[in-house]
């Protein structure tokens, strides 16, 4: 997403082009299979059958031009899913908080708030009663809010400031981080016990992503002007980790499955102007370049089941109107698609999650008309269907 966008409704083009940049909507072969029974994204989404918890391929049922840009599991009847209505007009758009009980998606209100939330960009969950997103507000400040399970309430954070950008939240008990940038700088914002902290780098660039591993462990990723940028947190304090120099490369996302598992995932701009894939590697020691499909093709998101398999979701522009996933297993990349959507529509998965026996990624279809409706994908089980 654009960090200040005007308060007017966006050109087309501006749209597309930020989309096409990983930075509009945020900014993740073996067993599991994607797909998507019915073609017709505007159609009523698929019920599901008997004995089965959620449906292969649904919609949240959100407004007009919706679109969900990040997913939490804590259990296969317990996943959160924020987003946004109305993504062509910042006036009219409005941040939407939705979560599944096992049957069915239902959104959840925000109190606390005179303004709104324009658009929500990430999701955390601490516990089941401690549940953080944030984006930004109808007030032009950045938005955090907390929830306990059925309700959320906007928090007051003084020490961010109109024009900060969030892009990315974490949490454990006790503890939520949030990252982004600062007047054109990284920016990492840290609340616990009601007290918020942050701190910026010098150099100038963004922090999109964010993982947590305890409150004293984690990791958060981004870019600089001069490539990928990687920021670990250890003794209390956010420092930088050397990675592999990758010419053109962005990071914008990190799943930390343990001290000696953590993947991070984002592109690298070549000069024909597109975007090919990159995955890093931490092994406890040092970070490593990870051998992926090396093709044109986005990521937005990352996650792990904390057994050495991965996920990424994104974007593939040869086959753009098929769901597309990066599945890592066996120590190998491996590509898994979606039914396509129909003819002249584009789908973009921009979050994964993962709990036992279930695989869900979230993010839109865009129409012909450039009509936006969220879009869930739901694997389940370990066999191919």
């Amino acid at each position: 997403m654009t960090r200040r966008p005007p308060r007017r409704a966006v050109p087309l083009c501006v749209l597309l082009s930020g989309l096409l940049a990983g930075t509009l909507l945020r900014p993740t072969s073996a067993a599991h299979a994607l797909v998507i029974p019915g073609a017709d994204p505007d159609a009523a989404p698929p019920t599901a059958a008997a004995g089965d918890r959620t449906p292969p391929s649904a919609s949240a049922r959100l407004r007009v031009d919706g679109s969900l840009s990040d997913i939490v599991a804590l259990g296969p009847q317990n996943v959160w899913a924020v987003g946004q209505e109305g993504v062509w007009d910042d006036w009219q758009s409005r941040g939407v908080i939705t979560h599944w009980d096992g049957s069915s998606w239902n959104a959840v209100g925000i109190r606390n708030d005179a303004s709104g939330a324009g658009r929500l960009r990430s999701v955390a969950a601490a516990s089941p009663t401690e549940l953080w997103a944030v984006g930004e507000g109808h007030d032009s400040r950045p938005y955090v809010v907390r929830g306990d399970g059925s309700t959320f309430d906007r928090i007051d954070v003084a020490t961010l400031r109109a024009g900060d950008w969030l892009g990315g939240v974490a949490a454990v008990p006790g503890r939520v981080v949030t990252v982004g940038s600062r007047d054109g700088h990284p920016m990492i914002a840290t609340g616990a016990s009601g007290r918020w902290s942050v701190v910026t780098r010098k150099a100038r660039g963004t922090l999109y992503g964010v993982a947590l591993l305890s409150a004293k462990d984690g990791w958060a990723v981004g870019e600089t002007t001069s490539g990928p940028l990687v920021l670990r947190l250890s003794g209390g304090k956010w420092k930088q980790v050397r990675v592999p120099r990758v010419k053109g490369g962005f990071l914008r996302d990190v799943h930390a499955d343990g001290p000696k598992r953590v993947v991070a995932i984002g592109g690298v701009y070549r000069s024909s102007g597109a975007i090919h894939p990159l995955a890093l590697r931490w092994n406890g020691k040092r970070w490593t370049r990870m051998r992926v499909p090396d093709r044109p093709a986005e990521l937005y998101g990352v996650t792990g089941d904390a057994a050495g398999r991965f996920w990424a979701a994104g974007f593939d522009p040869a086959r753009p109107g098929e769901p597309f996933l990066l599945r890592y297993a066996d120590g190998r990349w491996r590509t898994e698609r979606g039914r396509k959507a129909g003819a002249g529509r584009t789908v973009r998965l921009l979050a994964v999650t993962h709990v036992t026996g279930l695989t869900m990624a979230v993010g839109h279809v865009v129409d012909g008309s450039g009509r936006y409706t969220d879009l869930i994908e739901t694997v389940q089980g370990d066999e191919r269907t």
